[in-house]
């Protein structure tokens, strides 16, 4: 697990997986990167995955109140400590068989 630190200070935990062009996934709401795991997994066969955990779940930290904007910061975070490029995957449901969110 590696971890890069948000604007605000807070920490966000990703694994890192496969090589090549990087993509980060962005599990959907209430998910953690459990969650998009094997989605991870699959794409690492041809990108650098960096599957993190958004604020507030897993391993990464929070500030309150809620903001997108921190949101964005914390992929700012990912993509500047990883190269300053990155393609961005996610959506707004669960992967059906992919693990169980709340």
């Amino acid at each position: 697990m590696g971890k890069v630190t948000s604007a605000d200070g807070r920490p966000v935990s990703f694994d890192r997986l496969g090589g090549g062009p990087p993509v980060i996934v962005v599990a959907p709401a209430l998910c953690d990167r459990t969650d998009t795991h094997a989605l991870a997994e699959r794409l690492a066969s041809s990108h650098t995955v960096l599957n993190y955990d958004r604020r507030g779940r897993g391993d990464s930290g929070d500030t309150q109140p809620y903001a997108v904007v921190r949101e964005v910061e914390d992929i700012a975070a990912l993509i500047s400590a990883n190269g300053g490029a990155a393609a961005v995957y996610g959506h707004s449901l669960r992967i059906p068989d992919h693990g169980q969110c709340p």
